[in-house]
């Protein structure tokens, strides 16, 4: 069984609950992934399953050989997941949600890859108020002095500056599932996942 699932974010919607209370949902599709290799702690040092995520135009097709000989043209993705003991996968074998130790309602944690902003100022990129608005005001939005008066104008590591805002890894800790779908490979998690529309993530206790 697999602690830790990949998968691609979908985008968001809302179940309903018992109660009729709405829940804000992230769906997250961990179908079309196929192990590519198998390493084991005989001949590798360690116990680990490579899968890799089939290409859209070559999905609903059965696994080929020939797809292990050039792994890049078949497969847009491809990750290595980590397992205690020897995985019960078979080369070629396609994963689903039935091969995952996860359940509804289990809390987990999603890591994935923020969405790229670009080069941002520091007004949107930490959140400074900046200056006065009016016509006479020189400062507006600039980040303002960074010497902190320090010899010869130093400035300090860390000191925040206009940059590249976003494409980071993210973890988000305390999610929840809500509903697992074993007939379209999906996960219904709680709250919202870090990413854009068909990004990497990864799903694990």
């Amino acid at each position: 069984m697999l602690n830790k699932v990949l998968g691609t974010k979908i985008g968001m919607t809302q179940l309903f609950d018992k109660n009729g209370n709405v829940v804000p949902v992230t769906v997250v599709d961990v179908n079309h992934w196929f192990v590519t290799q198998i390493k084991t702690s005989e001949k590798d040092g360690y116990t680990s399953l490579q899968l890799g995520l089939l290409r859209k135009r070559f999905r609903g097709q059965e696994f080929s050989p020939l797809w292990l000989k050039a792994k890049k043209d078949f497969f847009l993705h491809i990750k290595e997941v980590c397992v205690e003991e020897a995985p019960a996968l078979e080369l070629g074998q396609s994963v689903n949600v039935t091969h995952a130790t996860f359940k509804e309602n289990d809390v987990v944690a999603v890591v994935g890859t923020s969405k790229g902003r670009g080069f941002q100022g520091v007004v949107k990129r930490w959140g400074f108020a900046g200056g006065p608005a009016a016509h006479g005001s020189k400062f507006h939005r600039r980040p303002g002095a960074g010497g902190c008066l320090r010899t010869q104008g130093e400035v300090i590591k860390g000191k925040r500056f206009p940059g590249h805002l976003g494409a980071e890894q993210v973890t988000v800790k305390g999610l929840r599932i809500i509903r697992i779908d074993p007939e379209k490979g999906c996960y219904f998690i709680k709250g919202a996942v870090p990413g854009k529309k068909d990004a990497l993530v990864a799903i694990k206790k």
